[in-house]
């Protein structure tokens, strides 16, 4: 029960710090773009991932098209990797 406020309490304490220090606030930003693009990808590809399987069973021979859609989930976590990279550059 506890774990569940751990991570609002984290975030606000990571928010909090770089309120006190000036050029903190882009790397709290990259740090959130990356886990919850990563939170996000992660429920997309188990979702996507157990239909897949369930339909393999149905129709095995259009198994390239379950990949795909597990695998523009997966993209999600790459864009959140790309919008981090220009975050902390800046």
């Amino acid at each position: 029960m506890a774990a569940k406020y751990l991570l609002p309490l984290l975030l606000l304490s990571a928010a909090a710090f770089a309120q006190t220090t000036q050029s903190g606030n882009q790397y709290i930003g990259a740090g959130l773009a990356v886990g919850l693009a990563g939170l996000g990808a992660g429920i997309g590809v188990g979702i996507a991932g157990a239909a897949a399987i369930s339909a393999l069973v149905e129709k095995p021979q259009e198994r390239v098209w379950y990949l795909i859609f597990v695998a523009l989930a997966e993209a999600i976590a790459i864009y959140g990797l790309l919008i981090s990279f220009i975050l902390a550059a800046k």
